[in-house]
């Protein structure tokens, strides 16, 4: 199984950008937003490695480092910062980041510090703090854990009926694909509603209040028109 990254980087762009390349070397990504998110998501997903920006809402990467060593939780650490500055370099390091890399930087670079961290620290998929590893489905900020029955949007747990969270797992494990209400009928309630594509449109109506800003425009599941639903990744 491919190793586990995250980056918690608030620029779309460059969050896009290493998650891209990290990918196209074969490592597994995930990101944050914010220096909050990102410690939640290391606590709970405890990844090989961290990408972390020094400049992040809520909650700055020094301050990430800092609660992460004082959680006990020995993540290697690539932090990233706009600022050449020696001082926060030298105390980032101190907090417990492994490299330290200034913007602008070239992604194959990234990839390069990367590989060569996760080989001076040893990190593998088998050593990361002994914490048993679960499934997770993510796209744009919600997160999903099928085999716990549990999901997150920005963080927070969210309340979903059984069917609810069925509905949301085979959309994401189908994501950019058009679904037709019959395909959806038949994966999640095996035609116990054969024929009545309504109880589709009201999990979908209901999953809508849950994850996203405004239902009337809807970035998540987009609506195909004559065709059925598809799940995408927020623009």
């Amino acid at each position: 199984m491919s190793q586990k990254l995250l980056v918690v980087e608030d620029e779309i762009s460059i969050s896009t950008l290493l998650q891209f390349n990290l990918e196209q070397a074969g490592f597994q990504v995930i990101t944050a937003m914010d220096g909050k998110n990102g410690l939640e998501k290391a606590e709970r997903e405890i990844p090989d490695l961290i990408i972390l920006d020094l400049m992040l809402p809520e909650m700055d990467g020094l301050e990430v480092c800092k609660e992460l060593h004082s959680k006990k939780l020995n993540i290697p650490i690539l932090m990233l910062t706009a600022k050449d500055d020696e001082f926060d370099k030298v105390l980032g390091l101190e907090l417990g980041a492994d490299d330290y890399m200034t913007k602008p930087f070239r992604p194959r670079e990234v990839v390069a510090r990367v590989k060569a961290i996760l080989r001076r620290t040893g990190a593998t998929d088998t050593e990361k703090n002994k914490k048993e590893k679960v499934e997770h489905l993510q796209i744009g900020e919600v997160d999903i854990y099928p085999e716990n029955y549990e999901a997150y949007f920005k963080g927070e747990a969210l309340e979903l009926t059984p069917k609810e969270f069925e509905l949301l797992v085979y959309l994401t494990r189908n994501k950019g694909r058009v679904l037709s209400r019959e395909q959806l009928l038949s994966a999640v309630w095996n035609y116990d509603f054969v024929g009545d594509t309504r109880i589709v449109d009201v999990h979908i109506s209901h999953l809508r209040d849950k994850i996203e800003m405004n239902t009337r425009k809807p970035t998540y599941i987009k609506t195909i028109r004559g065709l059925g639903y598809k799940l995408e990744e927020p623009q």
